[in-house]
């Protein structure tokens, strides 16, 4: 079993002086000047984002009394992660209708500033940081960051502090914590710690494992279906990497799902979706090997035309678009196609269907 290094510290970061304290401590020492306590994270949240945003909301909350905001940025289009929200009934503020208070504490959880995946202002100041990527962001001038990409899960990180602190943790933050820490370390080989799986043995008792079962087989909307027929219609093989372009995109969380389900296809090491949403092209990776470096080897592909990173296996990443004309993308797709194959050091030859085109044509004839 895949795992990442027992040392809770190692490959961690923080910028605030070392007296003792814990950082838990530390994080809130530095909020008692604040009158608010805003909360941001990536766009398009996942479950770990807004599980980390939750808890932390409720570590402010519970142990200085202060008031919260749990902001979204952009859509929640996946199924499961619709479902957290509506299940939990989760109160977020859109990004963009947030009033920002000259005295507002801004703390982004899950990322990293600047790493283009926000749409917050930028000239917003950040207080704090906590984040489990190894995509390095912007961090000069926040006063506490707290980077641990030792961990799973920034949702571990969370949990952690609300123990540290021992802030008796409700139902509604247990079951957001679990499902957070959950959709981040299930994948095979597991990138879990042993931090992830003592929150996660933590956590179990307090949460409602009725609603996780009921996030985790969320209703599933017309558009993926049609969503993964298209995928399986344009997907190719180029020995272990499996390639999928979708246009139009339906939703951008679907490229993600795209490549969960392609991934486990047993004769491939590395899945790879594209799929034009509006005028960006999205990109998602998932592999299925130890030191696959997904968010290393996506960067180096997608270069300056766009953004990526992510973890050892699984990436993400988003080209914006200069023109939407068809000729315009298949050549986009063909420039990705070939720094991919570079990257993997496999040869540019003709891919082949996952599903052949004969069989296609005879299901529709049929």
């Amino acid at each position: 079993m895949a795992r990442r290094s027992a040392d809770p510290e190692s490959c961690s970061s923080s910028k605030s002086p070392s007296t003792g304290l814990r950082r838990s401590d530390r994080f809130l020492i530095g909020l008692h000047p604040f009158d608010r306590v805003v909360f941001v994270s990536h766009v398009q949240p996942d479950p770990d984002s807004l599980g980390s945003m939750l808890g932390l909301a409720h570590l402010v909350e519970s142990r200085l009394g202060k008031p919260t905001v749990i902001t979204r940025d952009g859509l929640i289009s996946r199924a499961e992660n619709r479902a957290l929200v509506d299940v939990l009934h989760l109160d977020l503020v859109p990004v963009e209708e947030v009033e920002w208070g000259p005295n507002d504490a801004v703390v982004m959880v899950d990322s990293q500033p600047r790493t283009g995946r926000h749409t917050f202002p930028e000239n917003v100041p950040l207080y704090a940081v906590l984040d489990h990527h190894d995509t390095p962001g912007d961090l000069e001038g926040v006063a506490f960051t707290d980077i641990r990409c030792t961990h799973g899960a920034t949702c571990t990180l969370v949990t952690k502090y609300l123990m540290e602190q021992d802030a008796p943790i409700p139902e509604k933050v247990a079951t957001a914590l679990l499902y957070g820490i959950e959709t981040e370390v299930t994948g095979y080989p597991r990138e879990a710690s042993p931090a992830d799986d003592a929150a996660l043995i933590s956590l179990y008792p307090l949460a409602d494992k009725d609603l996780i079962a009921q996030i985790r087989n969320a209703r599933l909307p017309h558009s993926y279906f049609e969503c993964m027929l298209q995928a399986m219609q344009s997907s190719f093989i180029y020995d272990r990497l499996l390639i999928s372009w979708v246009n139009p995109l339906p939703q951008p969380e679907q490229a993600a799902e795209v490549v969960d389900f392609m991934i486990r296809f047993e004769k491939v090491e590395y899945a790879f979706c594209g799929g034009v949403y509006e005028d960006t092209l999205v990109l998602s990776v998932r592999s299925s090997i130890e030191n696959a470096r997904a968010g290393e080897i996506l960067r180096q592909v997608v270069g300056k035309m766009g953004r990526a990173g992510g973890h050892d296996r699984r990436a993400g990443g988003a080209i914006p678009l200069t023109s939407t004309a068809p000729s315009a993308i298949e050549d986009l797709q063909s420039e990705l196609r070939r720094r991919f194959l570079k990257a993997l050091k496999i040869d540019d030859v003709r891919g082949q269907r996952l599903v052949p085109l004969r069989e296609m044509l005879e299901n529709l004839q049929s």
